[in-house]
C-alpha cells in the first residue's frame, strides 16, 4: 500500500506543480507580475508557519546559520525564482509547457552549481556533456535567433531560466549551511521574508495595488498557487523526499510539464510547440548523463528491494 500512496502523492505534487504554470499565466492578467509573486507567498507563508508551529518544536530559526540558511532560501528560492519566473511568463509567446520546461532544467543546474561550490562533488567528461545538453535544450526551446534576440518571447524565456537558475543556486548554497532547522521552519521564513522582498522590488518597479483587478478568477489563482502549489505541494515534496529521496523526488520535474501543456490547453488554449518538446528532451537528457550514476544505483536498490517485496 505504500507504493501505492507513494505514486498517488507523486503525481498529485506534478499535478499541483504543473498546473500552477497555467494559474500564473492566468493570474498575470489581473496581477503585476511581481506583486503577485509577494502576495502568493504572503498566503503561502503564514500557512506554513502555522504549520511549523504545529509540526515542529522549533518553529523560530535560532542562530547565525538558521538565519543564513532563511536568508538564502528568502532571496534565490523565492523571491529571485518567482519574481523572473512570473515576469517571464507575462510574455504571451511564453506558454505554460514552456516555462515548465525551462525550470525543468533546476535539477541539471543544480548538479552543475554543487560540482562548483561543494568540494565532495566532481564533475566528469560525460557530466559536462550532460550539463551542456541541458544549456542546448533551453536555446532550442527558446528558438534563440542571433539576428534578432528580442523577437519570440527569447527575452522572457530566458528570465525563466534565470529563474531556474537562481533556484538551482539556492538549493545548493543551503547545503553549505551546518543548521539542523526543520524544514517547515525553513520553509516559513524564507517564504515571508522571500515576500517581503518581492513587496520591496514591486513598489521599485512601479507597481501598484491599484492596479489589481478582483475577481473570481483572481481570486481562485491566487489561492491555488498559494494553498495548492505552494504550501500542499511543499508538504507532499517533503514527505516524499523523505520516502523516495532525491533522485526519485527530482522526477517530478519532468513530469510536470505534462500538467503544464495539459492544464493550458483546458484552460488557455495553448498549444505546446515542437521546440518545446525538442527542448525538453534535451534537457531530460542532460539529467539522465548528470545522474547516471545515482540513477543507476537508485535502480539496483529498487529491484534489490522489489525483489523480495509482496506488495
Amino acid at each position: 500500500m505504500t507504493r501505492y500512496r507513494n505514486v498517488g502523492l507523486f503525481v498529485v505534487l506534478a499535478a499541483v506543480w504543473g498546473s500552477a504554470f497555467m494559474a500564473i499565466k492566468a493570474g498575470l492578467e489581473f496581477f503585476p507580475p511581481v506583486l503577485f509573486a509577494a502576495l502568493r507567498y504572503d498566503v503561502a507563508g503564514v500557512v506554513m508557519l502555522a504549520y511549523a508551529l504545529y509540526a515542529t518544536d522549533s518553529p523560530l530559526p535560532r542562530g547565525r546559520a538558521e538565519w543564513s540558511e532563511v536568508a538564502i532560501g528568502a532571496v534565490f528560492l523565492i523571491a529571485a525564482y518567482h519574481a523572473l519566473l512570473f515576469i517571464g511568463e507575462t510574455d504571451p509567446t511564453v506558454t505554460s509547457a514552456a516555462a515548465a520546461v525551462i525550470v525543468s532544467l533546476s535539477p541539471v543546474l543544480t548538479t552543475g552549481f554543487a560540482r562548483l561550490l561543494l568540494p565532495s562533488e566532481r564533475l566528469t567528461a560525460l557530466g559536462v556533456v550532460g550539463l551542456l545538453l541541458g544549456l542546448v535544450g533551453v536555446a532550442v526551446l527558446s528558438e534563440l535567433d542571433p539576428s534578432n534576440l528580442l523577437a519570440g518571447g527569447t527575452v522572457a524565456k530566458l528570465l525563466i531560466f534565470g529563474a531556474a537558475a537562481a533556484f538551482a543556486l539556492g538549493s545548493v548554497l543551503t547545503r553549505r549551511v551546518d543548521s539542523e532547522m526543520p524544514i517547515e521552519t525553513m520553509e516559513a521564513w524564507s517564504m515571508l521574508l522571500g515576500a517581503g522582498l518581492m513587496h520591496v522590488a514591486s513598489v521599485g518597479l512601479g507597481e501598484s495595488i491599484g492596479s489589481v483587478d478582483l475577481t473570481v478568477q483572481s481570486v481562485a489563482a491566487l489561492a491555488y498557487l498559494s494553498l495548492a502549489a505552494s504550501a500542499l505541494g511543499f508538504l507532499i515534496y517533503f514527505d516524499l523526499l523523505a520516502r523516495l529521496g532525491p533522485i526519485e523526488i527530482n522526477l517530478v520535474s519532468y513530469v510536470a510539464p505534462v500538467f503544464a501543456a495539459l492544464s493550458g490547453w483546458a484552460f488557455l488554449s495553448e498549444v505546446p510547440t515542437s521546440s518545446t518538446v525538442g527542448g525538453f528532451a534535451l534537457i531530460f537528457l542532460g539529467f539522465v548523463l548528470l545522474k547516471r550514476g545515482a540513477i543507476r544505483r537508485e535502480l539496483r536498490y529498487r529491484l534489490g528491494d522489489g525483489a523480495g517485496a509482496t506488495d
